[in-house]
């Protein structure tokens, strides 16, 4: 009796092994060719760099970059099957960067050159006296890190210490959204603009925002606090998730009592403690703005008769702390990830090489370049660390030592959703307050003539 369950399940599975390897290869025939035409339309968007060059006297808050961010860069349209799985069709996303040629401070964005006029007239909008001209991309004066080129590199990426509904300390934190007399303004982007002027001949820094609207999509879960039910296949937006995230942080202050016995009148009441009061309003406040899907990368990149090799001096420590001023501890704050140092792919017992490390320097080299954060090429996917599922294992502890010793995988690039005020806040010019002579601006400011003059 047994022999015959034993052969009926063995028939059983013959059978179904068809058409599951079939389903198997139609969904990885699927993901390939979705991935290939995206490619395919990514390759034919021409990108621009325009610099900003801020005018002399910059009177505004940082909500006027706020408005610049929200009207210019936040472009979500509804894509329909043939755009996305035939065309391969992406929504556009853009760069924000700080730079610093050998002390010379620069604003710059990336952006596709189809939205370059959006850009200038919104940038004008805001600040009339700025100046937006198109420059070559600075990073290809940097050929490559190796062992035979001119130049060496650290690099790293910031992720969150927290769950994203979590905000950051923001400009108005620091005061700037009452517009405070010029004298008292205390401006958290001025630490960066400080750090990135003091570079000297043969140093660079660059920091990067990269951004594009958020459109990603989480699964409903049940909260068994104040949810009777969840549906698995239904779905939300960052909004949603981070109201969740906050029914999550209040459940232990959180009391329901039942009207009746079938709980359909409920009756809930939540008591904070006043500690945290601050944390819940910030929380609610985030979701008010737009967001942005938002990854942050930073470079240190110097001559290597300059670049501090095997010593700590205060460029190489100072860089690590350029967005300190950014943390709110009972909020979020950033900290640092997937360093070109390699201190999570090697070890103390076998650390990387001077020629691995330069070859993790060489690949963010590109990765900065071509701004990669979203649709990443396949390598990134195929030979991920988070693809080593194997590694939680012990057993398997000293092979992946091995494997990432030598391989050195790509590490998952982890983007977040920051708001306008978020993003304004890292990337805004500086007020007359902070004189900086090696950051250019506009000198003279522009007048239309008067109407009454003879023609």
């Amino acid at each position: 009796m047994v022999d015959v369950a034993i052969l009926f399940i063995y028939k059983i599975v013959l059978g179904i092994l068809p058409f599951a390897g079939t389903l198997l290869l139609g969904y990885i025939a699927f993901k390939v060719w979705v991935h290939y035409i995206r490619q395919d339309f990514i390759s034919g968007i021409e990108f621009v760099v325009l610099e900003v060059i801020p005018p002399r006297d910059v009177e505004r808050s940082p909500l006027a970059m706020e408005l610049f961010i929200s009207n210019a860069l936040f472009h979500w349209s509804m894509k329909g099957g043939r755009e996305e799985y035939w065309q391969g069709a992406v929504w556009f996303w853009f760069s924000l960067e700080i730079v610093s040629i050998e002390g010379q401070v620069h604003f710059y964005i990336r952006t596709p050159s189809r939205i370059r006029t959006l850009i200038e007239t919104q940038m004008y909008a805001q600040y009339p006296q700025a100046q937006v001209k198109v420059v070559e991309d600075y990073t290809l004066a940097v050929d490559e890190i190796t062992p035979s080129s001119a130049w060496n590199a650290w690099g790293c990426e910031f992720r969150l210490t927290k769950h994203q509904a979590f905000p950051i300390k923001t400009y108005a934190d620091y005061g700037l959204d009452i517009d405070p007399d010029e004298e008292l303004k205390v401006d958290p982007i001025s630490p960066v603009i400080e750090f990135f002027s003091s570079l000297q001949r043969g140093e660079q820094g660059w920091l990067q925002i990269v951004i594009t609207p958020s459109k990603k999509m989480y699964h409903d879960r049940s909260n068994p606090t104040f949810s009777q039910k969840a549906s698995f296949f239904g779905k939300h937006d960052w909004v949603q998730e981070s109201r969740d995230e906050i029914l999550r942080f209040t459940t232990p202050y959180t009391n329901i009592r039942a009207w009746d016995k079938d709980t359909v009148h409920r009756g809930v009441e939540v008591r904070v403690p006043k500690y945290l009061d601050k944390t819940i309003e910030g929380m609610s406040k985030k979701t008010g703005k737009l967001g942005f899907e938002t990854g942050v990368r930073l470079m240190y990149i110097a001559k290597k008769e300059v670049f501090p090799v095997g010593r700590r001096t205060n460029n190489s420590r100072n860089i690590r702390l350029v967005l300190r001023q950014y943390a709110k501890p009972d909020c979020n704050e950033f900290y640092r990830f997937n360093s070109t140092q390699g201190d999570a792919l090697g070890s103390s017992i076998m650390p990387l090489s001077s020629r691995q490390v330069m070859h993790l320097a060489n690949r963010m080299l590109h990765e900065y370049r071509e701004r990669a954060f979203f649709h990443l090429p396949l390598r990134h996917h195929i030979f991920s660390e988070s693809r080593a599922y194997f590694s939680q294992f012990w057993l398997w502890a000293p092979v992946m030592l091995i494997v990432k010793r030598f391989f050195l995988p790509y590490f998952h690039h982890l983007t977040y959703v920051l708001n306008t005020e978020e993003i304004a806040t890292l990337w805004h010019f500086p007020g007359q307050i902070l004189k900086v002579p090696t950051l250019e601006r506009i000198e003279s400011k522009e007048a239309s003539p008067p109407p009454n003059l003879p023609v």
